[in-house]
């Protein structure tokens, strides 16, 4: 069965920093896109951050580009999204999602098949 396993979130002030990790089990990791989705309250998912796994091209959102790095660790079927001068505007619950890899629009829910639970991240004053 296909598993996706987000953890790291929480409560951080405005400035500081945050590791999201996700834990893939139940497919071949090395063949599958990752990607990080924000939903905020109120609001539809957006796109955060993803990696390509079959090719190691990785993708942001403009507004986010030189604050949030995306990783792969193969050996442990994990992906690491490390946020940076953390701002209230990136306050939501992060997903993980996963679809293989190849030509994908990766900032469209629709494109993934699978999905983690969700992780709250909130960002305060």
């Amino acid at each position: 069965e296909v598993q996706l396993v987000e953890s790291g979130g929480g409560l951080v002030q405005a400035g500081g920093s945050l590791r999201l990790s996700c834990a893939a089990s139940g497919f071949t990791f090395d063949d599958y896109a990752i990607t990080w989705f924000r939903q905020a309250p109120g609001k539809g998912r957006e796109g955060v951050s993803s990696i390509n796994n079959s090719n190691g091209k990785s993708y942001y959102a403009d507004s986010l580009k030189g604050r949030f790095t995306i990783s792969s660790d193969n050996a442990k079927n994990t992906v690491t999204l490390l946020m940076n001068s953390l701002k209230t505007e990136n306050t939501g619950v992060y997903y993980c999602a996963a679809r293989p890899g190849g030509r994908y629009y990766w900032g469209l829910v629709v494109e993934y098949d699978y999905w983690g639970q969700g992780n709250q991240v909130t960002v305060s004053l």
